[in-house]
């Protein structure tokens, strides 16, 4: 991109925020959709902030472009923000699930939006073997020296999981990826094929009151899913729910963000 595109997309991405935060709604929705027009790969998540203000389409899923460019600018202090300031758990939380299930050790683990290495870290002593795959380089790269992964990978989840590289896996993980996708089919299905059967598929998700639909783009511009949605993606590819709670995933200014911890199992 141009330097004065550049210089313009930051300028308009500026005023875009501006607007949304004062709350002129219409006024932030046209300046987002100017930065979507300057930058049609939406490194900034114009797509998904128009459908949280209800002046967009809700899209299948945040661009990868967002995830990475989001990921990549907080990679070295994301952990602090996560557990220290926003209270997630849920990668500890898998790990007690799972120890009182009685389930595992596991042979080989798949991590999905495995980001610095949360979940790897808490489950490291109950796998032989543990690859994690983000859109994040610079996730990845904070991972790595965490050195609680066999193997790491750059790409997408429905994508790593569709091209059959490594595996068959008796589990897999996505501790926090589902916030990021809004149709979930093509990920499910994906997963239970590239399980063993009685192989785990274990998974964290937010939601909202009074869902209307089956997914949408909540205020905090991250997608949320309805349960009955869930539990048809899972009936409908052979994942029948060991284990399901309502958690708070993390909290944001002080409240609670309410959510599911899931474990299925493949038949």
């Amino acid at each position: 991109m141009p330097e004065t595109d550049e210089e313009a997309l930051a300028q308009v991405y500026a005023r875009a925020l501006s607007l949304e935060k004062a709350g002129d709604v219409e006024a932030a929705a046209s300046a987002w959709r100017e930065v979507l027009a300057l930058d049609p790969a939406d490194h900034g998540g114009a797509a998904v902030r128009l459908a949280a203000l209800g002046r967009g389409e809700v899209p299948d899923r945040a661009p990868e472009a967002y995830v990475a460019t989001l990921f990549d600018q907080t990679a070295d202090v994301f952990d602090n923000i996560l557990v220290e300031q926003l209270g997630y758990c849920v990668p500890m939380l898998l790990r007690e699930r799972i120890d009182a299930l009685g389930l595992g050790p596991f042979n080989a683990m798949l991590d999905l939006g495995c980001g610095t290495g949360l979940a790897g870290t808490s489950l490291r002593d109950r796998v032989g073997h543990v690859t994690g795959v983000d859109l994040s380089e610079g996730m990845l790269e904070v991972a790595d020296e965490m050195e609680d992964y066999d193997a790491l990978f750059t790409g997408d989840a429905e994508g790593f999981l569709a091209a059959g590289e490594g595996g068959p896996w008796d589990l897999i993980t996505a501790c926090d990826l589902l916030p990021y996708l809004g149709d979930l089919g093509p990920l499910f299905a994906a997963a239970s094929a590239r399980l063993v059967p009685g192989g785990i598929f274990a998974f964290s998700t937010e939601t909202l009151p009074d869902m209307d639909r089956p997914w949408k783009v909540g205020p905090r511009h991250r997608f949320v899913h309805d349960f009955a949605y869930l539990a048809g993606l899972m009936e409908a590819n052979g994942l029948a729910p060991r284990h399901v709670e309502q958690i708070a995933v993390r909290h944001e200014e002080g409240e609670p963000v309410p959510g599911h911890l899931v474990l299925a199992e493949r038949g």
